[in-house]
């Protein structure tokens, strides 16, 4: 499975739960989350991998940075993982 059917899998939930999920881009800042996903009284930064891989040093720095204020990142590797973070299990 490809990082792209998980990411195609996390848009599609998000949507089918009334939810909003952007593409982020940030100029300068390597390592920073792929998506944004917004929720009712909950967001998450996600950091998309394909099935086994695993957020890199220079990401991980990023995403520690992230949660030091205050925000959720969390890195899925699989369709059971978009799931779980959405709380659809």
């Amino acid at each position: 499975m490809r990082e792209s059917t998980i990411e195609d899998y996390l848009v599609k939930r998000v949507k089918e739960m009334g939810g909003e999920i952007r593409k982020v881009r940030w100029i300068g800042r390597n390592g920073a989350p792929d998506r944004l996903v917004m929720l009712p009284e909950w967001s998450c930064w996600v950091e998309l991998k394909a099935p086994g891989e695993k957020a890199k040093p220079h990401q991980i720095r990023e995403h520690e940075r992230i949660r030091k204020a205050g925000l959720s990142v969390a890195v899925i590797d699989s369709l059971e993982g978009v799931d779980e973070l959405l709380g659809v299990v």
